[in-house]
């Protein structure tokens, strides 16, 4: 559009260092953020997490709490780009695999513990990092950090999550991956890595599938979260190359750096032979490129060329504990939840993110003990097996009883 601050001068004037003379300043905003910030929204009344007793509780808690109080974070939650098909693709592909469960093998009571990055966790689930959580909780990050050490997992923090990359490492002791946003030079991540190694963050990870933001339409019609920033290459991401993270690396040697945004086997590759620690399949929840394949039909070609070389940790789509089984029997190693994690914030808060993963849990080991694995080691993919989904992909098709509960 005539007249729009080219992008690199907007990140300034919203103070979002550039350049790595810059960097040490307080963690910016974006254009976006800004100007929700300067338009508060009505303050939400969380419910006691204590009464939910499924999924389907907090769902419905989180959606009716966000539309009536918070319409904007709503929007932004659950849009996805365009046609918003990768959305639909992202649960397709998870209903698309039923389990084939063998009997009689003594589970008794089931350990699904697991480590990242060396790194011990109550169960291998990540919370990941949501760019604009600031507008679904006062406390942004620190609150699902916080929540996120009380039960006893990851979290994921974004370059763009209030209120900054500093403040939510002091937050909270659980192993945090950082998603950052290049936007700089070479000098300049190398800034914010020193910075994010000082502050406590468990890996460095590169969110690589935003070369041009995209367009999310319901920000767009309703003038909501990020409806300005469509339709221009970032200046950044738009230029980066598998050589600027190779030279990330291999001057980075201690630290473990991961790529975010793999949705090929082909890429997967390239970014284990770039040294890469960690392979995160992810299509940004469905936010970035319309009409990609759901990453749970990604994962096979990934854990084809990739494991044992890197952690592989899946999200997009992902909203019960059995859709957590599903991937981890595919060879995925972690797996992330986004949206999710926003329903339980819009429904209790801090306190409904903790509620949310005892819930998930609690499906997680249901789900393991019925297939007949006691571990995550024993889950492998000869529990699984090829099946026509029963519900049309959406949303909430994984909330049948979502009206009702």
């Amino acid at each position: 559009m005539d007249g729009e601050i080219p992008r690199r001068k907007f990140l300034q004037t919203a103070g979002v260092a550039t350049t790595a003379a810059a960097v040490a300043l307080t963690p910016g905003r974006s254009k976006a953020e800004q100007i929700a910030e300067d338009a508060p929204q009505a303050a939400a009344v969380p419910a006691d997490a204590k009464n939910f007793v499924v999924l389907h509780q907090i769902v419905k808690a989180g959606r009716d709490n966000l539309m009536k109080n918070n319409i904007k974070a709503w929007n932004y939650l659950i849009g996805s780009a365009d046609s918003e098909t990768t959305l639909r693709h992202n649960r397709q592909a998870l209903d698309q695999v039923a389990f084939k469960p063998r009997l009689l093998h003594g589970v008794g009571k089931v350990d699904l513990s697991s480590t990242l990055l060396g790194n011990k966790m109550r169960i291998p689930v990540l919370l990941s990092g949501m760019g604009s959580v600031g507008i679904m909780d006062p406390d942004g990050g620190r609150a699902v950090a916080r929540a996120a050490a009380t039960f006893g997992v990851a979290c994921g923090v974004s370059s763009e999550a209030k209120p900054g990359m500093e403040e939510i490492g002091a937050a909270s002791p659980c192993p945090k991956l950082y998603q950052l946003y290049v936007r700089g030079d070479d000098a300049w991540l190398d800034a914010v890595a020193a910075r994010a190694i000082k502050s406590g963050y468990t890996a460095f990870c590169f969110t690589v599938d935003g070369a041009y933001f995209s367009r999310r339409e319901r920000d767009i019609i309703t003038g909501g979260q990020n409806a300005g920033l469509s339709d221009a290459p970032d200046p950044y991401l738009s230029g980066m190359t598998w050589d600027r993270v190779k030279r990330f690396k291999d001057r980075h040697k201690d630290l473990h750096v991961g790529i975010k945004g793999i949705s090929s086997g082909e890429d997967a590759e390239l970014a284990v032979k770039a040294g890469m620690s960690v392979v995160w399949v992810s299509t940004h929840g469905g936010r970035q490129l319309d009409h990609a394949r759901g990453t749970m039909e990604v994962l096979p070609e990934v854990v084809k060329v990739a494991k044992g070389k890197a952690t592989i940790i899946i999200d997009s789509g992902f909203s019960r504990g059995s859709d957590a089984i599903k991937a981890l029997a595919a060879g995925a190693d972690i797996v992330g939840y986004g949206k999710l994690q926003g329903y339980a914030l819009g429904a209790a808060g801090e306190a409904g993110v903790v509620r949310m993963l005892e819930i998930l849990e609690k499906e997680m080991n249901a789900s393991a003990a019925n297939l007949g694995a006691k571990t995550v080691a024993q889950l492998n993919p000869s529990y699984l097996v090829k099946a026509t989904p029963v519900n049309p992909p959406s949303l909430f098709s994984a909330f049948p009883l979502l009206d009702i509960a």
